[in-house]
């Protein structure tokens, strides 16, 4: 990963902190409020939590592959490709929520219990060019800096839409 590796305790607070933050940010839209866009071209919050779930989905299959099995190879997936193959944008943004809120628990859960070995454990992921050798800490940290991101993203975001 080009970028430094956070603490696990960070790591774990971001990742904790995602489910909460977006469901302060949101509780006050409306459906209708939750899917438009502020602009043409830019995505509505219903669009921004499908794809924190692709990418929910996506590479927390990694950790757990990681953490369950000693050295798995696994086949990247992009988490845009992934969204493709899903209706999670589609969906009300109450259920799409809940079942990611019901992953992140289930990932908490795991990594929460890891001890600090677990946390380097590899896979070689191939896919994307040459293999990589990738960590669960460098997935889990990929997660959380990706989610940090997306925090300023829906606050934009619901500010515009409620003008």
């Amino acid at each position: 990963m080009a970028r430094e590796l956070m603490t696990t305790e960070r790591i774990l607070s971001i990742l904790r902190d995602t489910p909460g933050r977006l469901t302060d940010l949101t509780s006050d839209l409306t459906e209708a409020q939750l899917h438009a866009s502020p602009e043409p071209g830019e995505w509505s919050v219903t669009e921004i939590a499908a794809h924190l779930r692709s990418c929910a989905d996506v590479w927390g299959e990694a950790i757990e592959t990681i953490v369950a099995t000693d050295h798995p190879t696994i086949r990247a997936v992009s988490p845009t490709t992934w969204i493709q193959r899903t209706d999670y944008r589609d969906l009300p943004f109450a259920s799409s929520w809940r079942a990611f809120t019901t992953q992140r628990d289930r990932l908490l859960k795991l990594l929460g219990c890891l001890p600090d070995q677990g946390w380097s454990r590899s896979a070689t992921v191939l896919g994307g060019g040459r293999p990589l050798e990738i960590t669960a800490h460098s997935y889990a940290n990929r997660m959380a800096r990706h989610e940090r991101t997306h925090w300023r993203q829906v606050a934009k975001t619901v500010k515009a839409v409620l003008g």
